[in-house]
Formats: C-alpha cells, structure tokens, sequence
C-alpha cells in the first residue's frame, strides 16, 4: 500500500522543511553577524522607542480632540477609533520607512536590507488590522487577523512555496478525494473574504432600498432578504468552487436533504414561505396596527418566520406568518389610517334626547384626537329599562396611539359635560320588600 493513502503527513516534505529552516537560520545568523545588520537592529529598536514614546504624548490630545467630534457621522468616529488604538504603529510604520529611505540614499542598499523588511512586515501588519475591523464576527475577525499576518510575513520573507508544499502534504485521503490542510486554509480564507464582502455590500444595498421612499415597506423587507441570500449564498457557491470543490455532487446532496426537511420542517416551510406572501400581497407592513385574537399592537419588523407585534404594555408578540395567512387578522391601518371608535351610554328619561345627543356630540369634538372634518355622530339605539341607550360614533386617525385611552378621554368628556349641564346617568334600582306572611329569613326581591 502506498504510504502516501495511508499517513496524513508526507514525510519527505518535514524532511525537506526542515532542511529549508536549518538553511535559513544559518544565513540569518550570519547576516546579524555582520556590523551593518547589528547598525540596523539597533535603529529598529530606537524607532520602536520613539513611536512608544510620541504614542504616550499625542494619545491624550488627540483623544481630547476626538471627543470634541460629535457632529461627525458614526463611521468616521469608529475609523478614529481605531487610529487611537493603533498609534503606536501608525508612527512606527511612518518611522521606520523614513529612516529605510535614509539609510538606501546614505549608503548601500543590502545595508537597509533589514529595514526595508521590517517596513514591509509593519505596514502588512498595519493595513490587515485595519481591514479586519470590517467583519463583525470578532472568532472570524481574529482567525482571518492572524492568517493574514501570517501569510504576508511568509510572502515577505520568501517562503510561500515551502509552506504551501508543506501544508498540501497534510492530507487526508477518501477514496478520489484528496482534502489537504493547505486547500482547508485557501477555502476559509476565500470564504471569509468573499462574506466580508457580501456583508459590505448587502448592508450598503439594504441602505439604499430603505431611502427609497417609492417602495413600500413590505416590498423593502423582501428586497432586502432576496438581496441577502444572493450575495451570502453566491460568496458560499463561490468560495467552494475556486478551491475545486465538485458542485454536482453537492446539489444532488442539497436536495436529498431538501426532499428530507421537506417532511420533517413542514411548519417551518409554511412559515417561510406564508412570509414571503405576507410581503408580496403587502397585506401587512411595518408599522400597521393589527389585532389577533386578544393580541392588539402594531407590527415592529416581518420577520423569515415569524411577525413581531409590539403591544401597548410592551410586550413583544412572535406571531407565526402561518396564523396571518390562516387566521382572521384585524388591520386597523391597512388601506388608511382612519378608525372609527363606538361608546355606548344612557341617559335619565327625564332628559331630552335632542339635548343629550348635541352635548355628546360636542364632548367628543373637544378631545384633541377626535377628527373635526370627520364629525362625531349619536343615535338613540333602544329604550332600556331604566334608561334611553345611545352610542357615540367618532373617528380618529392614529391607531398606534391607542385605543383605550382615546375611549377613556371621550368618556371623561362626556361626564364633565353631564355635569355640567345637569344630565342624569341612571343604573339599575332594586327594591326589597318583606312580605308580612312569608318567612322573615326568606325575602322577596322585586
């Protein structure tokens, strides 16, 4: 059997490494030997001293400065930020290429050999921290951090080869599929570059689409969540096939596992894709004040799965978009914003109906809420048994303020208007007789 199927490591290639490392050491001991390296190693450290030592007066001034920026937009601040945190090898990397340009004009060039490596290495390391702020997953940041930093130290040094033959005979082999280290690293890092990527731009994109004012907000949900999964899933499809992943085999796979979750996540199907009618229909958007069952609110995001129903006392509702698919929902604002609200009264059979409706009329005209180009109206509806019955219509335009506490305010208005102009609010009377041959313990209530 051929030991290359069997040993995940190639022997020869650690032979080959080694030799490689043996044969570098040598020649840098000999060049730090030499009196221009040790001239070099010196100024390196001297320049490191002096960046530490303009860090430590700079950083509280233009931290002070910083500070002082409040009308600056957040991505401005953030890049300050990280200015502040770098500072030491910001004024390093500007240092350190400035003594290597004096040093090649002053003298010959293999004598600022070293500077002009360790200026390489400072400024790789400089722009990967910067550019590794943009990914927002801080395992991620620190994985693709450390790579990079890595690979540009071996690309600098001229040991890319070397590595790369050392890492590729770390393999695992499965029948035609050979899976090395080194093309696990090329699939991590294309992949997280290509995130990145999708990341800035459908964040940049989903900006966009929410300024534009043409679109509907339902439609802006489901443009951006489209948008979403073509960029993450086309950075996904990418990264496999530029390392040689085989796409047949995978999509066969994809739908044997599709047909399997088909059966098994039926409800959460019916969800995704009862969502997705939600947003084309626009029969809800953000914003609309809907009641389900006791559930009354307004909607705060559409979710993949669920809807987010914020109700008057705070709490959150996570509505299945099966049960407004399914389910008699209640839009309070979904052609227009105008409610219609009904209190029902009574009044005394003393009082004139005419007058009672008039004075309801305008008590509900004085509450700020009530619409005047929309005028309340009151109807006598039925004669009780101890009272004539009225409702009281009117119509408002914010739902999202609330219901009961406009209802509230109509009815304190009309009991301040009552009063005001002596009209009785009758309840139910009993009165109790004891009958002279019945039993005393037993009354009669009539």
């Amino acid at each position: 059997m051929d030991p290359q199927e069997t040993l995940p490591l190639d022997p020869e290639a650690l032979i080959g490494l080694w030799e490689f490392l043996l044969a570098e050491g040598e020649l840098l001991w000999r060049q730090a030997m030499r009196p221009w390296t040790t001239y070099q190693i010196g100024i390196i450290l001297a320049v490191f001293l002096l960046a530490w030592g303009l860090r430590a007066l700079i950083r509280p001034r233009y931290s002070d400065w910083l500070r002082s920026r409040e009308n600056w937009p957040k991505w401005r601040l953030r890049i300050g930020l990280i200015v502040q945190r770098r500072m030491r090898m910001i004024l390093f990397v500007a240092m350190i290429w400035a003594a290597y340009l004096v040093m090649k004009e002053l003298t010959w060039s293999y004598r600022s050999l070293l500077l002009r490596v360790v200026a390489n290495l400072s400024t790789a390391w400089l722009f990967i921290a910067f550019a590794t702020r943009l990914i927002a997953n801080p395992a991620l940041g620190v994985v693709v951090r450390y790579g990079a930093w890595t690979w540009a130290t071996l690309s600098i040094l001229g040991w890319t080869d070397e590595a790369e033959n050392t890492l590729e005979s770390i393999a695992i082999t499965m029948g035609e599929t050979r899976l090395s280290m080194w093309l696990i690293i090329k699939a991590v890092v294309i992949m997280a570059v290509l995130l990145a990527m999708a990341r800035l731009m459908a964040g940049a994109s989903a900006a966009s689409i929410r300024r534009n004012t043409a679109i509907s907000p339902s439609m802006q949900v489901l443009a951006v969540k489209v948008l979403q999964v073509i960029l993450f899933g086309s950075a996904f499809f990418i990264a496999l096939k530029s390392v040689g992943v085989d796409l047949t085999g995978l999509a066969v796979l994809s739908g044997a596992i599709g047909v399997g979750l088909g059966f098994g996540l039926q409800k959460v199907v019916s969800n995704l894709v009862s969502g997705i009618i939600i947003l084309l229909d626009k029969s809800i958007k953000p914003g609309d004040v809907i009641s389900l069952g006791e559930t009354f609110g307004w909607i705060e995001s559409l979710g993949a799965r669920y809807v987010s129903v914020v109700t008057r006392d705070g709490r959150e509702y996570l509505i299945p978009n099966e049960d407004l698919i399914t389910g008699q929902v209640v839009n309070w604002s979904h052609s227009n914003d105008f409610v219609r609200l009904d209190i029902h009264f009574g009044t005394s059979y003393q009082d004139d109906p005419h007058e009672v409706r008039r004075i309801a009329i305008a008590a509900a005209q004085s509450v700020n809420r009530v619409l005047s180009h929309k005028p309340p109206v009151c109807h006598i509806i039925g004669f009780g048994d101890s009272s004539v019955d009225y409702v009281l219509r009117f119509w408002i335009t914010d739902p999202t303020g609330g219901l009961t506490n406009i209802r509230g305010n109509v009815y304190l208005a009309l009991w301040d208007a009552f009063q005001a102009n002596d009209i009785s609010i009758p309840f139910p009377q009993r009165e109790v007789r004891v009958l002279k041959d019945a039993d005393p313990a037993a009354p009669v209530m009539d």
